[in-house]
């Protein structure tokens, strides 16, 4: 009896992770227009008050811990982008950025910020 309670609570205890991780739809969006966000912010296009601003944005309106596992696959979605690219080649890492940015992933979510430099 008490290795099938310990079976159950060990079981519940790895569930639980999984469960955490997983997105509702809304979170799933909101994790795609966070990338879009951290994209621009990685590449100097946003101060810091727009970043804060976008952030607040998306995340408004979700719990602590939805804002966590958003936070966490926007993240992981962009250190995706950096699969196979060298973390001392900023060429390439910016290269990649720009092109997440100016995708239809961002464009479509409304984040894709045009920025002109003279």
């Amino acid at each position: 009896m008490r290795n099938a309670v310990m079976a159950g609570f060990i079981s519940l205890l790895v569930a639980l992770p999984a469960a955490a991780l997983s997105l509702a739809p809304e979170e799933f969006n909101a994790s795609r227009q966070l990338a879009c966000v951290l994209a621009e912010q990685s590449l100097g296009y946003l101060t810091e008050v727009e970043y804060g601003a976008r952030t607040h944005d998306v995340l408004d309106g979700f719990d602590d811990t939805e804002r966590d596992n958003i936070l966490a696959k926007a993240i992981g979605y962009v250190d995706g982008l950096m699969f196979d690219i060298a973390a001392d080649n900023n060429n390439l890492v910016d290269g990649r950025l720009q092109e997440f940015v100016a995708s239809t992933t961002c464009a479509s979510e409304g984040y894709q910020n045009a920025t002109l430099r003279l």
